[in-house]
């Protein structure tokens, strides 16, 4: 999967993975997808909830290394 965007939060808390992934979503055009690189594991949980509220999609994440990779599909 290719992502027009990696967003690099690994090492930021809570909500700062969320905040960056935010602001590069709003500058996406819709079917674009996001890469977010966190270490934080509360962010699984985090992301799952945020893009449920904000109707984007999670097309899937992964956990490697202590690294979670999420890839979100700006709707």
């Amino acid at each position: 999967m290719q992502p027009d965007v990696i967003v690099d939060t690994k090492g930021m808390a809570c909500p700062m993975p969320i905040v960056k992934a935010k602001k590069a979503l709003d500058g996406l055009q819709t079917g674009q997808i996001m890469e977010v690189l966190s270490t934080d594991k509360g962010s699984i949980n985090d992301f799952q909830a945020w893009v449920k509220q904000t109707k984007h999609e999670l097309i899937k994440h992964e956990e490697d290394n202590g690294v979670y990779k999420f890839y979100v599909k700006k709707q």
